[in-house]
Order: C-alpha cells, then structure tokens, then sequence
C-alpha cells in the first residue's frame, strides 16, 4: 500500500470513528432535553396511568443503555425508526426533507464558490487598494451579521417592499425548475452572504502565501502579466488550502441553514429538526442529528482526500 493510499484509508478509519462517537454524543445529548413526548402526545388533560402506559409503549422507560444499541442496530440496517408523534417512518420523512436542504444548498454553492474565488482573485490583484479594501469590508460585513437577522431585512426590502421574491420559500414537485429558484431566491442570497467572505478571505491568504515564492518572481522577472501570474502559477498551487475551506463552507450549507429555513419557512431538514425538537421527539431529533454530522464529517473527509492527492508533500511525507 503506498504512503498517499495509506493516509486515505486512515482518513476514512478516523471518519468512521468519529461518526460513531458523535452519535453516541447525539445520543445521550437528546435524553436530557426538557419535556415528554407523552404529555405532549396527549395533552395536558392526560391522567397519569395514560402517560405511564404511553410511555411504557413508546419504550422511553427502557434503559438508555439498551435504547442506543436498538437505535444503532437500525441505523445501521437503513432503519431510522418511526417517529412518536404521529407514528410516520423518519427515514420516509427525511428523503424529501433531506432533498429539499441540497435543493438549496447545491444552489447557494453555485453561486458563493465561483464568486468567492473570483472575488479573492480580483482582491490579490489589487492588493492593499481600494478594490480590496471594498472587497473585504463589504464580506466582512456580512459574516458578521446573523442569518436570521439579514433574512429578516432581505425579507423587508426585497420581498415585501419591492416584490421581487417570495417571503416564505416553499417547495413542492409539482413546481418547474423556474419556479422552485424565483422561490428560494432569499435564502439563497443569505446563504451566499454568509460563507462568501470566509471562503473569499481564505481564498486571498492562499494566494498571497503563494505569491511569496520564487517561482513566482521568476514568472513576473519574465514579463507575464500580474493577472496570469495569479491565474496560472499561484492559483493552481493555493488549490489545497482553497479546497479545504470550500468543503467546510459546503458542510455549513447543509448543516448550518436551520436559521435560514425557519425564517424562510423552508420545507427542509432543519425545519423539520426543530418542529420536532419542540415535541420531544428523540427519534427524529437523533436522526436528524447523525445525518447532520455524517454530511459534515463526510464533507471534511472529502477536504482531506483532496488536499493529500493535490500535495505531493503529502502524497509523500518522507
């Protein structure tokens, strides 16, 4: 096995590991959440034997212990298990939940990504003038804004003021593709506002990291233009970096639109995760949770692959 197989294979083992410890860690997170699913089930007007038999039914009673193994087994079988609430399989409910979240996610990558490099390009080539200061200020701005509360302005001026888009973003298939993208219009474009500058900053320290060195005066000492010295020579060796911070962006857009789909009222993963977190409904909440962190563990693992095989420092430690 040779040295670059050999990482890759032991970025997939510790990938795996650490999957299954955060679903222990979702798991036992989970039973400490106020409430009962029971009483929320029945109403306020339940009696206590009903609760105790509701309980007893929906297995709450059964040591924890025994409860991770059984969910655990499932998972690993393809079986999310049922939801208590209104007795539906999860599995089921998540695929077109889950299909939604990508929905959007996929297109607020098309536009953040390309963007975000091109932006971090412009803002090497103009280095320390005012396109880079405009540049950075402006993206800087908008990260440090929360989601929900540049929804809500978005929301304000563009949806209702101007009327440009839809307030709240819903789905559904009997929609054509025109229709579906005039409808998550706004979350996309928070979505897009929020990971743009950390890619777009990461993608300019890549780079000028890169324009330090030799190879990179000896282009310039040759006549070729500043911009394909940045396009040609620096751009292509600052990719593994680049790529790290695009795939931990990327898993942000699956993991991180739970903000962005309440506000927007989005038929997505997140809406549906905190519908249920409100009725105590560990089944779904655990489930939701593990897909969650699988994206994001997997993604990552992706960003590592990549970075190995783009390297030959890594492709070869010795």
């Amino acid at each position: 096995m040779g040295p670059a197989l050999r990482l890759v294979v032991q970025r997939i083992a510790l990938g795996l590991l650490l999957l299954f410890l955060v679903s222990i860690l979702i798991f036992w997170g989970t039973l400490i959440l106020p409430g009962d699913v029971a009483q929320a089930i029945l109403g306020q007007s339940a009696t206590p034997e009903a609760l105790a038999n509701l309980r007893d039914e929906l297995g709450v009673n059964d040591p924890p212990l025994t409860r991770y193994f059984e969910w655990l087994g499932g998972v690993l079988t393809g079986d999310l298990g049922t939801a208590l609430t209104n007795g539906k399989d999860i599995a089921e409910s998540i695929g077109s939940r889950l299909e939604n979240t990508l929905f959007l996610a996929f297109w607020a990558a098309v536009i953040a990504v390309p963007l975000a490099i091109l932006l971090g390009l412009l803002a090497v080539r103009y280095r320390d003038r005012w396109p880079d200061k405009l540049i950075s200020g402006v993206t800087l701005s908008t990260i440090s804004i929360p989601e929900f509360l540049i929804g809500y302005v978005l929301m304000y001026f563009v949806g209702v003021k101007l009327g440009w888009a839809p307030t709240v973003s819903m789905i559904h298939d009997g929609m054509n593709l025109g229709q579906k993208l005039h409808s998550i219009a706004l979350p996309v474009a928070v979505l897009t506002l929020v990971v743009l500058a950390h890619m777009m900053r990461m993608t300019r320290a890549a780079i000028l990291n890169v324009m330090q060195s030799p190879y990179i005066e000896t282009a310039d000492l040759k006549g070729l233009t500043k911009f394909n010295i940045i396009w040609k020579h620096a751009f292509p060796n600052s990719i593994s970096p680049v790529v790290n911070v695009v795939m931990l962006n990327l898993a942000y857009l699956v993991v991180g639109v739970v903000v962005v789909e309440v506000v927007f009222t989005y038929p997505g993963m997140g809406q549906y995760l905190v519908d249920h977190v409100s009725k105590r409904d560990l089944p779904v909440v655990q489930a939701c949770g593990l897909i969650f962190a699988a994206v994001y563990i997997t993604l990552n693992m992706i960003a590592d692959v990549v970075s190995i095989l783009s390297n030959p420092k890594l492709r070869h430690p010795k």
